[in-house]
């Protein structure tokens, strides 16, 4: 099973992202909480996008990708924004020390890197490609 949508550099494009999402969550049968984890992660992700791939720009798109079969779903986001490889570049998030202590950034790549299988990412053709894989337990 494939899927595709493609989105607008806007964050209203979140509510679009989210029934998307529900009906893919339903056609996989995945339980609730499966399917939230998965909703929150490519929130992050796409509102990342929205929110640095295009600075001074707007009205640019990036697809979400979506390949699924009964072991794993695969979620790829591409962008032709700037280079920006969030596996490198974000900081790391100390979870241990409180909210006012923490500093700013960074826990939505915490919050992906621990809802998906594996997490990569390549800058191709000009593009950034980020390719997120859960494997699933149901």
């Amino acid at each position: 099973m494939t899927h595709r949508i493609v989105l607008y550099d806007d964050l209203s494009e979140i509510e679009r992202l989210t029934e998307f999402m529900d009906q893919l969550v339903e056609e996989l049968e995945l339980d609730f909480a499966d399917g939230y984890n998965l909703h929150l992660a490519l929130e992050e992700a796409c509102s990342n996008i929205i929110r640095y791939a295009y600075p001074g720009e707007t009205g640019k798109t990036f697809c979400l990708d979506v390949e699924a079969n009964e072991k794993s779903v695969v979620f790829t986001l591409t962008d032709s924004g700037i280079p920006f490889n969030p596996l490198e570049n974000a900081p790391e998030v100390d979870i241990t020390l409180s909210a006012e202590e923490r500093e700013i950034g960074g826990l939505g790549i915490f919050l992906i890197k621990n809802v998906m299988s594996s997490v990569a990412y390549e800058r191709r053709g000009g593009e950034n490609i980020l390719t997120m894989t859960y494997l699933r337990t149901h």
